[in-house]
């Protein structure tokens, strides 16, 4: 089974939100609840973080383990959280500290790394 984990790591925008190999993690500002609203074209630039169904997620070092989770999309598949955020990757972000899409506003709503709390910033 896979286990997603979530890490902190440096960035120009300060400490944020990556996953277990240190790739930038997004909110899309349009999703209101856990429920994801990034399908189709959207999820083709805009990866959805998936997990394996049941799988845990790990919190690493300054990451917050009550503040991940989980929410099915609509296609059955198992997308992480944060606080509540469905978590995201930018298709273009390549390697570990690669933040290329900071505070871009596309299909309907605005693009942001996420803090250790798991809040949005919105400096760009």
């Amino acid at each position: 089974m896979h286990h997603a984990a979530v890490d902190i790591a440096s960035s120009k925008y300060g400490q944020i939100l990556v996953d277990g190999q240190g790739k930038a993690l997004y909110l899309f500002a349009a999703d209101k609840t856990t429920t994801p609203t990034c399908y189709d074209a959207c999820a083709t630039v805009w990866p959805p973080f998936l997990a394996d169904k049941g799988a845990t997620v790990d919190a690493m070092h300054a990451a917050t383990t009550s503040l991940t989770g989980t929410t099915t999309r609509k296609d059955g598949s198992v997308q992480v959280t944060y606080n509540g955020h469905p978590l995201y990757y930018y298709s273009a972000d390549k390697n570990p500290g690669d933040v290329l899409c900071q505070g871009a506003v596309d299909h309907g709503g605005a693009w942001y790394v996420v803090d250790p709390q798991g809040n949005a910033i919105t400096k760009t």
